[in-house]
């Protein structure tokens, strides 16, 4: 009896640990996408943490949030970055950040890593150091990490075109067959106002995706600009980049799609045959304040 008893608790003990394990194998298989959020204008850490929703709830992925600490206004604090050790996907969404050397040498170590990377908007000048500051290199990291710009202004003149104005996007011919535009429409308009980065930038070697043409620009000699395009980086990773990224963008529905099988592609993913619909991202434009 006593045998029978053993050999019953022995097999319950192999079944719980064959449930825990294929519990943890489940999980591992999820890719973990972390987001860095930090922009003091677009509200880029209310945007994501939907998508982040979206992506947990009907695409399969794990995800993590991290924020300038204590508010988006705060440029030289994002706790946790060492998150991007696990990550699978980065995505940044910054701006004019002066992070601490040991927090910017987990963004480093990362990009160095070959792993893909994400930026929106103003991660194209995510960092503002002093000139002869000591991480003042990090002020070009979007030219680094994503083929725009090396920040605002300089030799690029990297500016946009009124705050007053809105942009019409279109899907470029060449790239139409891109797995990316699955499901975007040909045209849609956004609410960022659009931002020059030609001539010199997307760098060689970038696919446009998308065009920008400004409407109700402040300036009459306002050229179409690519508002997203893929690249590799120098460190071999891929890159998803868009320009596009006013909290109103997130309610596009062509907008959160291009988003959304970017991060599919990115991971190696195919694309979602069946779109799960549209997300209800909400949220209002707040400008730079205190």
């Amino acid at each position: 009896m006593k045998k029978i008893i053993f050999l019953f608790a022995l097999q319950l003990v192999v079944l719980l640990v064959s449930k825990v394990q294929a519990h943890s194998g489940a999980k591992a298989k999820k890719p973990l996408i972390v987001f860095v959020c930090g922009d003091h204008e677009y509200s880029g850490e209310q945007t994501l943490p939907l998508l982040a929703a979206e992506l947990e709830k009907n695409y399969g992925f794990r995800t993590k949030i991290l924020k300038s600490y204590p508010d988006q206004n705060a440029e030289k604090n994002i706790p946790g970055l060492e998150a991007l050790e696990e990550a699978d996907l980065a995505v940044f969404f910054l701006r004019w950040r002066q992070l601490p050397a040991d927090q910017l040498a987990h963004i480093d170590k990362y990009m160095r890593s070959g792993k893909p990377m994400i930026g929106f908007r103003t991660t194209t000048h995510s960092f503002n150091f002093p000139k002869g500051h000591e991480s003042e290199k990090w002020n070009a990291f979007a030219e680094l990490a994503f083929g725009a710009p090396p920040g605002w202004g300089g030799k690029a003149n990297h500016t946009h075109y009124g705050h007053e104005s809105t942009t019409d996007v279109s899907i470029i011919p060449a790239a139409a067959a891109n797995p990316i535009l699955t499901g975007v429409a040909p045209t849609f308009h956004v609410a960022s106002w659009l931002y020059k980065v030609q001539p010199d930038y997307p760098a060689a070697g970038a696919q446009w995706l998308l065009m920008g043409k400004s409407v109700n620009p402040n300036n009459p000699k306002a050229i179409e600009n690519p508002v997203a395009w893929t690249w590799k980086n120098s460190f071999g990773g891929k890159v998803f980049m868009t320009t596009m990224g006013h909290p109103e963008d997130f309610a596009v529905e062509s907008f959160q799609r291009l988003v959304i099988n970017a991060i599919h592609w990115e991971l190696g993913k195919k694309i979602p045959k069946k779109w799960k619909g549209k997300v209800d991202i909400n949220v209002p434009y707040r400008g730079i304040k205190p």
